[in-house]
């Protein structure tokens, strides 16, 4: 099959022709109809998430077809469309497993970072960890749900019943979680990179009640804030911005380091948390509400053959819309 692989950190993907997958027990094999770039992958592309598989197919929100299932495989049939997340496999048995936390396993294992992704034609995944996708979606418009939209619902679990939420970075997550929020009957003020009037005027229009740069304050003490740029020297910015008993939540898998802070602006039981991953349940029910709302996704799609252009796009911002991969494009 066809792929773009990742055989060093720090250089660029490279095409090749690879072996295609075979289903092993519990595993379905799926025919990618699309795959997100997600910031991630430039995480994992650029060093700043160490270890991973090398070899290796990067890609984490994927949507496909089952094509064929693996030998015990019960949950899917052939001809499914399925998302698969980060997530990709846990032990099923540890103590974090057994009590719904399988989020936080040792034992996990990550799609597109330990085990090869959907930057490819095909793919294979732990049927535990596939999502049936609804078709009101496209697969391209599906897919920035698998990690943007799942790591942003879950972002906002953790910042409990906030009705004024901010949001720092105003990329993908942070567009599909407005969406959620707004639905939801929360007032919304957005953060972006100081300047980016572009940014803030998209925020506009998705109905948050204010839109400013990162280095501002927003006209009212907020309930919690979410921090989807990797930035360190948001956090006790956002800090500062959060009420009495305010949380902040931070909701990338890599961040810059934090800087030293004073106690008076965590005082008052102010909180900072980190998110991980996903849990299943996250994804039933983030995909349910995704497509009752029904979420609004804005993609540019690129031919396979075109990951690295569409990986530069992201990283100098020059996106309009999340960069999303599809092997029969063209």
């Amino acid at each position: 099959m066809r792929a773009v692989v990742l055989t060093e950190q720090g250089r660029p993907l490279e095409e090749a022709e690879v072996p295609k997958p075979s289903p092993k027990p519990g595993q379905v094999l799926i025919r990618v109809e699309a795959c997100a770039v997600c910031r991630t992958d430039l995480h994992v592309l650029d060093g700043d998430l160490k270890k991973p598989k090398l070899p290796l197919i990067l890609g984490h929100e994927i949507v496909g077809i089952v094509e064929r299932p693996g030998s015990g495989v019960s949950r899917f049939s052939p001809g499914e469309r399925v998302g698969i997340p980060w997530l990709g496999s846990t032990c099923g048995t540890c103590h974090f497993c057994s009590s719904g936390r399988e989020n936080l396993c040792s034992e996990a294992l990550f799609t597109g970072y330990t085990i090869d992704g959907g930057f490819a034609e095909h793919t294979v995944a732990d049927e535990r960890y596939c999502f049936p996708v609804s078709p009101s979606f496209s697969a391209e418009e599906a897919a920035p749900l698998l990690c943007a939209g799942l790591i942003g619902y879950r972002s906002l679990l953790k910042a409990g019943k906030a009705r004024t939420l901010g949001i720092y970075g105003f990329g993908s997550a942070a567009n599909l979680l407005a969406q959620v929020a707004a639905f939801q009957g929360r007032e919304v003020y957005a953060f972006t990179r100081p300047g980016d009037a572009k940014s803030q005027e998209v925020a506009r229009k998705l109905g948050v009640t204010w839109a400013g740069g990162s280095d501002e304050f927003p006209p009212t003490r907020l309930e919690a804030a979410i921090i989807f740029a990797p930035v360190g020297s948001l956090v006790p910015q956002a800090l500062r911005a959060v009420e009495p008993g305010g949380t902040v939540v931070c909701g990338g898998i890599h961040m810059s380091e934090i800087p030293a802070f004073p106690y008076s602006i965590l005082w008052e039981e102010r909180t900072v948390c980190s998110v991980a991953n996903l849990t299943r349940r996250d994804g039933e029910e983030f995909l349910e509400l995704a497509s009752r709302i029904p979420i609004r996704t804005e993609v540019e799609v690129f031919p396979l053959a075109e990951a690295n252009e569409a990986i530069q796009r992201l990283r100098s911002g020059e996106l309009s819309g999340t960069a999303v991969l599809s092997p029969d494009y063209s």
